[in-house]
Order: structure tokens, then sequence, then C-alpha cells
């Protein structure tokens, strides 16, 4: 399967070439070991590409079972970093300071009854 990807991934970087012969720039970032490629375009920015992760993540927070051990943990911190990541160019608020510490002690309360030997994939 890695091979498959590999393969994909050499295929994919000729075809980002033949765009960059057209102007238009495109950035591939594979990471074999998860199975994922990752193309971004030329007006993209750290902070959009953070942002689009953080869907990612925010999407599996959205898909899991909230009676997962660790779904708090996952949610909560996604919103943290949904308000610094809006914010990121821009003061934060007294209100959104307060509904960070908001998340921040509800991820306290979770790691509390977080026990040691649960672990779910």
């Amino acid at each position: 399967m890695a091979e498959d990807l590999e393969k994909f991934c050499d295929e994919l970087a000729d075809l980002i070439k033949s765009f960059e012969k057209k102007n238009i720039g495109l950035k591939m970032s594979p990471d074999l070991d998860s199975g994922v490629v990752r193309i971004y375009g030329e007006n993209s920015s750290a902070l959009m590409r953070a942002k689009s992760a953080l869907d990612e993540v925010s999407e599996l927070a959205y898909d899991t079972a909230e009676h997962h051990p660790y779904w708090h943990l996952l949610y909560d911190s996604s919103q943290i970093l949904k308000i610094v990541l809006e914010k990121w160019h821009e003061d934060i608020t007294d209100e959104e300071k307060n509904e960070i510490q908001w998340y921040a002690n509800k991820i306290k309360d979770s790691l509390a009854n977080v026990s040691h030997n649960d672990h779910h994939d």
C-alpha cells in the first residue's frame, strides 16, 4: 500500500510541475506513514494550513462518540485552537479568554477522569 502511495506521489509531483509551467504554484506534502497526501495552493499560508488541519481534528471530534474516554480532551482542545487560530492577527477578547478558560477547565476535569488503562483507537 505504501509503495502504491509513493508511486502516486511521484506521478503527482510530475503533474504539479506541469502546473508550474502554467504559473500555477502548488505544493505537495506527503505523509506516507499516515497514508495522507496534502496539496496546497500558492496562496496557502501556514495559518490557513493550520486551520485546514484543525478542521480535520474537529471532524474527528464530531464523529467520535461522546462516550469515548478521550472525546472531551479532543473536542475541548480543538475549540481552544479554533479560537486562537481565528484571532491569530487580532486581540483575543475578554469573552474569548473566558471561553478558553472554560474549555481549559473542562480539559482539566476530563484528565482527572481518564484512566491510564482507557485507550481506544
